[in-house]
């Protein structure tokens, strides 16, 4: 029952709206102004990469994420007076095998996939390993890019999952509008100005896939530990002109950029595959129920609770 923990906190309705309200409004005014810029995202990137070098871009880029997580962490805890670990979980305390076991097993995943497209199209790829550069990076990535996917699923997987269904009553409008929403803070992002609108079967896949192993897991371990790997192996691993991060990776993509088919299979094929992988680990029944479901009342759940 992860999104009726919610009632462990002091509700109210105008207290859910404040935080995911601020960042929608922020991402609007950031995509508006990516459209009428004169200056492509990609440009830009281009730009400041250039003057400040990437290690310091990507900080830039990530700082501000990480310090809303402790906002969102901060509003819940003194606003709603609700426990970090009820926002995180149905269970008595946050499952870190489970935050490692998704870790690994998406880390890996990512390491196999990145290398099969290397061996198979080795024109696309340039070798960019430079020692310090490197290190500077894994070490900015590994302090603040799980702090920027924290923030990301405490966001929409925990904070608003959880306010949307107690309101909604049902499981599956938060799951939906969590997962658009996840899709679409990724609009201003350069690969949607280089691929096309497509890419939003990506983002907008993922953000489903982590809502559903939300749901089925009653917590958000799992989500919080793919979600780090995504980020962390990736930037670690492989990098272009028109991604995102920028970064002094292992490679480089010097491709010329297509909507193709590492787009479409983690979310038709990869996705589905690790929803089998966790459901048969973790003993996942009852999946209309899960996604589909009614929320509790706070008094029926807090018959159950006691």
């Amino acid at each position: 029952m992860y999104i009726e923990q919610g009632y462990k906190g002091d509700i109210g309705l105008w207290k859910y709206l404040i935080i995911p309200g601020s960042f929608i409004g922020l991402m609007i005014v950031n995509y508006i102004a990516i459209l009428y810029s004169p200056v492509s995202v990609e440009d830009s990137m281009a730009q400041m990469v250039d003057t400040l070098g990437s290690n310091l871009v990507l900080i830039l880029l990530l700082a501000p994420l990480a310090v809303g997580l402790f906002m969102v962490l901060g509003w819940t805890k003194l606003v709603h007076s609700q426990s970090i670990t009820s926002l995180t979980t149905s269970r008595k305390k946050i499952d870190w095998k489970r935050v490692f076991f998704a870790f690994g097993i998406w880390g890996l995943i990512t390491i196999v996939l990145t290398f099969v497209g290397i061996y198979l199209s080795p024109e696309d790829y340039q070798f960019n390993f430079k020692l310090m550069p490197f290190l500077s990076l894994a070490l900015i990535g590994i302090i603040l890019i799980p702090l920027q996917t924290s923030f990301e699923e405490y966001l929409f997987r925990g904070y608003m999952m959880q306010g949307l269904g107690i309101a909604a009553k049902n499981r599956w409008i938060p799951l939906v509008v969590t997962s658009v929403l996840f899709g679409l803070m990724h609009l201003g992002n350069p690969e949607v100005e280089k691929l096309g609108f497509g890419i939003m079967i990506y983002y907008i896949g993922t953000g489903f896939f982590l809502g559903i192993i939300t749901l089925m897991d009653e917590g958000l371990e799992l989500a919080l530990g793919f979600h780090a790997a995504n980020n962390l192996i990736g930037a670690l691993l492989l990098t272009a002109d028109w991604t995102a991060f920028q970064t002094d990776s292992l490679y480089r993509d010097v491709s010329d950029p297509i909507l193709g088919w590492d787009v479409l299979v983690p979310v038709f094929i990869v996705f589905p595959i690790l929803l089998i992988i966790f459901s048969k680990k973790y003993g996942w029944t009852n999946w209309k129920e899960k996604l589909t479901g009614k929320v509790l009342s706070e008094e029926e759940f807090l018959k159950l609770d006691n």
